[in-house]
């Protein structure tokens, strides 16, 4: 489970960055990558990683700014001629629907796969047996979302070497016993439960998009492993962020404080912060919360484990 950042920028692209797209690579998970917004020039951002267009089963969009929605459509197209044949799922705000659809049909772009748009306004739009993804409105000058993916705790690993201590050698009875059976087994009757590790808990990561500090913020990041949120001006420029809708460093940090997060990720900066300008940055988030990274394109995060 990584985060690879293919876009940190805000507003427009820049000579060192690109505009928002974020993707959340499950490829020992589930030989998945799910993308997070899809801003101008995605796809050439994509090329310069080893990422493949294919292997995309979900985006999720957090709002209709152009900035999160402008390299949608050639991405869409564009993995029709590589390879892309598997289903892939687009989620969005209301009005996402309508922008793909007319975006595909003006242009007669014609797609090899099956693709599935779904419009959300709040609540768990996603779940199996071993994740979730919720979402909830965040605040912007138009209707903006975060999302909460929550890695479901697995099974504790069987514990082979105390069942070697016993003389248990292995066979079909081990998946039985991993499973929490009880197994009769030469004689000796072993119940699953004694022999199995304490389940594993599984990954939070909350990613925002754009807003100003709000509840719904907190909610979404309570006890995540990373929060991943917008840091689009510097601690002295708040009146600037609330008058433009966004967060500062300092707000930024302030919300992974309250939320109990274990790592925050800031992302979305002004053009007028350069790379130079990230330690000065991250230092003034430290200040309130302690476990800070700055994002920069393709920048890849591991998401650990406690």
């Amino acid at each position: 489970m990584e985060l690879l950042f293919l876009g940190t920028g805000s507003g427009v692209p820049s000579k060192m960055r690109n505009v928002t797209s974020i993707a959340l690579k499950l490829l020992a998970e589930r030989g998945t990558v799910w993308l997070f917004d899809c801003g101008e020039a995605t796809q050439h951002q994509i090329l310069h990683t080893n990422l493949k267009p294919r292997k995309l089963e979900k985006i999720f969009i957090t709002h209709l700014h152009g900035d999160h929605i402008f390299g949608l459509p050639g991405l869409l197209g564009s993995r029709s001629f590589q390879g892309g044949v598997g289903r892939l799922t687009v989620y969005g705000p209301i009005g996402i629907k309508e922008y793909i659809e007319t975006s595909l049909r003006l242009s007669g772009t014609h797609l090899k796969y099956s693709l599935k748009i779904e419009e959300f306004t709040g609540g768990v739009i996603f779940e199996d047996e071993n994740w979730q993804v919720e979402v909830l409105p965040l605040q912007h000058g138009m209707p903006s979302y975060g999302f909460r993916i929550t890695e479901k705790d697995q099974p504790g690993p069987l514990l082979i070497e105390k069942l070697k201590e016993i003389g248990i050698k292995p066979g079909p009875h081990f998946q039985k016993l991993k499973n929490g059976e009880t197994v009769e087994y030469d004689g000796q009757v072993l119940n699953g439960k004694d022999f199995v590790g304490p389940p594993i808990k599984g990954r939070v990561v909350a990613i925002l998009g754009d807003t100003v500090p709000c509840q719904t913020a907190v909610e979404l990041s309570q006890n995540a492993n990373i929060v991943v949120h917008e840091a689009t001006f510097s601690e002295h420029e708040e009146e600037m962020a609330r008058n433009y809708f966004h967060s500062t460093t300092k707000q930024a940090a302030l919300l992974a404080r309250e939320a109990n997060a274990r790592q925050l990720c800031m992302t979305h900066f002004s053009a007028r912060y350069q790379y130079e300008d990230l330690a000065e940055l991250v230092k003034e988030a430290k200040q309130y919360f302690p476990n800070v990274v700055a994002a920069y394109d393709f920048l890849e995060m591991d998401v650990p484990r406690e």
